[in-house]
């Protein structure tokens, strides 16, 4: 192994020694300096998963968190140099890590937590006017032909859990009281501005909405969400899409002359 490899397997494992040939400049003892930094670097990455993950933590408390995170830091190293990517894969993770076990829905609500960082972080796209998107949509003959191209920092989530719920009793002390986490829910995340938002949404709707975000046409997207789930209202869906601004492009589907 590379000393630059040495240096970095042992910066996340304190049972590792401190590399050789490693020295101090000011003649202080480099293991004890090397201690130091790799305790500032293994407290930054947990501080980041806290900052990255607030509801996960609230679920388990901080001493269990920071635990959790400790192993997952020595586990997974960085691979990008940019802070807000790190800990992608911690809900997977989490679902593999048996003494969170007791609380089922964690991973899940680490997953919805990941896909808000990436919408904070997602590109800025200019969405259509509401009633440009309404008149394309009432005046196209061949509407089912439609591709809807979605806002680059939508995203779905299919629980099964109250996901959404769940997130939400955590913005405010009084909404624990009343949560109920047995039973399943979708989540809708998007960005509006600098704002991260999350809607709760059907299993017919998460079908949907992937379908369209994968380039599906409109006729057999609804055909997709109404196998998934007979209840899907599609009105209730486009609604809220058209309404938070979430549809950027609409393509009409070329037909081949033969």
């Amino acid at each position: 192994m590379s000393l630059h490899g040495a240096f970095a397997k042992a910066l996340l494992d304190p049972e590792l020694p401190c590399p050789e040939g490693l020295f101090s400049s000011n003649g202080a003892d480099p293991q004890s300096r090397f201690a130091v930094y790799r305790n500032n670097v293994h407290s930054s990455l947990i501080n980041a998963l806290a900052t990255a993950y607030p509801v996960t933590l609230q679920l388990v408390g901080d001493e269990f968190f920071r635990a959790m995170a400790s192993i997952f830091v020595q586990a997974h190293p960085p691979t990008s140099p940019l802070i807000s990517q790190y800990g992608s894969t911690f809900a997977q993770f989490i679902q593999g890590f048996e003494p969170a076990a007791s609380v089922p829905y964690l991973a899940d609500i680490a997953r919805l937590e990941r896909l808000r960082v990436c919408a904070y972080h997602a590109a800025d796209c200019t969405p259509l006017d509401q009633q440009a998107v309404l008149q394309a949509l009432q005046g196209q003959d061949d509407v089912g032909g439609l591709r809807l191209q979605l806002h680059p920092s939508l995203s779905t989530l299919d629980s099964a859990y109250a996901v959404v719920a769940v997130w939400a009793a955590h913005q405010t002390e009084a909404g624990v009281a009343t949560l109920n986490p047995w039973h399943a829910q979708g989540a809708l995340v998007l960005r509006a501005g600098l704002e991260v938002k999350v809607f709760a949404i059907d299993r017919g709707s998460v079908v949907f909405i992937n379908s369209l975000a994968h380039g599906t046409p409109l006729e057999k997207a609804i055909e997709q969400a109404l196998g998934a789930s007979p209840e899907f209202d599609l009105h209730q869906c486009l609604t809220l899409l058209i309404s938070r601004n979430a549809i950027t492009h609409l393509h009409l589907e070329q037909k081949v002359s033969p």
